[in-house]
């Protein structure tokens, strides 16, 4: 890191931390960035771009600290608390101001953490853009930060933020750096790519899609009907496994919470993540996770994005997701920085056609994953009654009024 023309203290918190050298997308980036130039950053999942864009901007403020120095842009409120603690850290030494701006939290203590200008803010879009439009003495807070960061660019630069991102844009000085960095390439980064010749520097350590070859990958063909069943006797072979802690990733927020009910009827110790739960219970479930409360955490795709945890030696795909970017971004949560993993793909009946398309993007065959079938048709019996008490107890909580009110809200 000294070789990057960083300051002592920072090369000093790298060793702190554990980082001994830079990773191919951080030493390429960090000089580009202190430097003054505008930086897209294309890299793998797991490759160390957080650091990429933090370090040189710490680097900066700790010259100069006044103001809103930075805003990050990122597309999950998990995110924006994961990036949060990380530039914590690496400026532990500066008296770092840090606010996280997202939805699910108190909207007028937000508004007050702005006025009092932190050194960094980090938003998701929808929240930031509402606290702009509502307070007019907000947009001013922003009138001289040095550096704007989309993390996850591919998702903030999708249709879905337009109208947030364009107001950003309008309180943000024109003469900020302005720094991209995706895992992944789509039509939006090209475009921007090709308009910033010559301005902007591009770093690309991207082939496709691409899965880490630490990550051992493979499937379990099964019918539909017993797939709690495979589920259970998986969970139950962990430790067998020496797996620390596995991530199960599900399709929609009902089969989430109705998954979680279900295995702690049979008392697995589980946290569920999904865009149905408040902010403060999400927070709490991956902090349980993060901390090894609980081995295992039920999500939806809010958890495929970005999200370090290095004791996930597991990915389950319990619903195998519609396009294969997602899988590449789900099995990405494991086999991080160089070490080792196994991604599991549950494949019905009817997921033959999305497998194959996702061998397809990421060039390799799914390895079959052994099961004796007798060993797991065991506890068929105790998992559908724990299923039939999950089902009840959901109509109990009142979800399917809250699914209901979601809908008519949209």
């Amino acid at each position: 890191f000294s070789d990057l023309g960083l300051s002592e203290w920072a090369v000093n918190t790298c060793r702190e931390l554990g980082m001994k050298r830079p990773t191919p997308v951080q030493h390429h980036c960090i000089p580009k960035i202190l430097s003054g130039q505008d930086v897209m950053g294309l890299a793998q999942t797991g490759s160390g771009k957080t650091a990429a864009f933090a370090l040189p901007i710490l680097n900066r403020l700790a010259g100069n600290p006044f103001g809103v120095f930075a805003l990050v842009v990122t597309p999950t409120r998990e995110l924006a608390y994961q990036l949060a603690e990380q530039f914590r850290a690496l400026g532990s030494g500066l008296g770092l101001r840090v606010a996280v701006i997202v939805g699910g939290m108190d909207i007028i203590n937000q508004s007050q953490g702005l006025m009092q200008r932190p050194h960094i803010v980090i938003a998701t879009p929808g929240r930031i853009k509402v606290l702009i439009e509502q307070n007019p003495d907000i947009p001013s807070v922003f009138s001289n930060t040095k550096f704007l960061v989309l993390d996850e660019a591919d998702r903030v630069l999708g249709v879905n933020f337009e109208a947030e991102l364009r107001v950003i844009f309008q309180c943000l000085p024109k003469d900020r750096q302005t720094l991209l960095f995706s895992a992944t390439m789509t039509p939006n980064l090209q475009t921007l790519l090709e308009l910033s010749v010559n301005k902007a520097y591009f770093y690309a350590a991207y082939e496709g899609f691409q899965t880490v070859e630490s990550l051992r990958q493979q499937y379990v063909f099964i019918p539909k009907h017993v797939k709690d069943v495979y589920l259970l006797h998986i969970l139950n072979k962990m430790e067998e496994m020496r797996v620390r802690s596995a991530i199960i990733f599900v399709s929609t927020c009902r089969s989430c919470e109705l998954l979680s009910l279900l295995l702690e009827q049979l008392e697995l110790e589980v946290a569920a993540l999904h865009s149905f739960k408040s902010q403060s219970l999400r927070l709490s479930a991956l902090h349980k996770f993060k901390s090894g409360q609980v081995p295992v955490l039920l999500a939806t795709d809010v958890a495929n994005r970005g999200l370090d945890i290095p004791t996930v030696d597991l990915v389950i795909n319990y619903d195998i997701p519609r396009y294969p970017e997602d899988y590449v971004h789900r099995v990405g949560r494991t086999a991080r920085a160089g070490r080792e993993g196994l991604a599991l793909s549950f494949v019905t009946q009817n997921d033959v056609d999305l497998v194959h398309e996702i061998e397809a993007v990421i060039k390799k065959k799914l390895d079959k994953f052994e099961c004796n079938e007798k060993d797991v048709i065991e506890d068929i019996t105790k998992v559908y009654k724990a299923r039939r008490v999950a089902t009840m107890k959901m109509t109990e909580n009142g979800f399917e009024d809250q699914a209901k009110a979601r809908r008519d809200q949209k």
